[in-house]
């Protein structure tokens, strides 16, 4: 298993740029699919951004795609979620999430370790 720290959100303008970090540690974490999720209050998590092991493949929900760019640095134990054109809809605390499994998906419950969060707040 891995351990995630999230990092980079913060209160912005609709319409700004903001670039999401998770730094991992362990061994492992090439062996980890990642993805990002995001949490509104009084709403289910919902999975927005997922990349393979390599990187070489990439899901994004609906809602933010076309919008946001997942990417990792393997040599650097890091993922990233690059965040362009946000909306107030935005607001949600974001999660990274590493699991195990051949495929990825975008059920929580095929994720093993999570980070603590970070909150994104978009004004309009």
């Amino acid at each position: 298993q891995v351990q995630l720290v999230e990092s980079g959100g913060r209160l912005v303008q609709a319409g700004d740029s903001l670039r999401l970090s998770c730094a991992a540690s362990g061994r492992t974490f090439g062996n980890n699919g990642m993805a990002w999720f995001r949490q509104a209050p009084g709403k289910e998590r919902e999975c927005i951004a997922i990349i393979s092991r390599s990187g070489g493949s990439t899901y994004y929900a609906d809602s933010v795609k076309d919008r946001f760019t997942i990417n990792r640095d393997n040599t650097k134990n890091t993922v990233y979620l690059q965040m362009n054109s946000l909306k107030p809809e935005d607001t949600a605390v974001y999660y990274c999430a590493a699991t195990t499994a051949v495929v990825p998906r975008t059920s929580p419950s095929v994720y093993h370790s999570w980070g603590q969060g970070t909150q994104v707040t978009v004004s309009s």
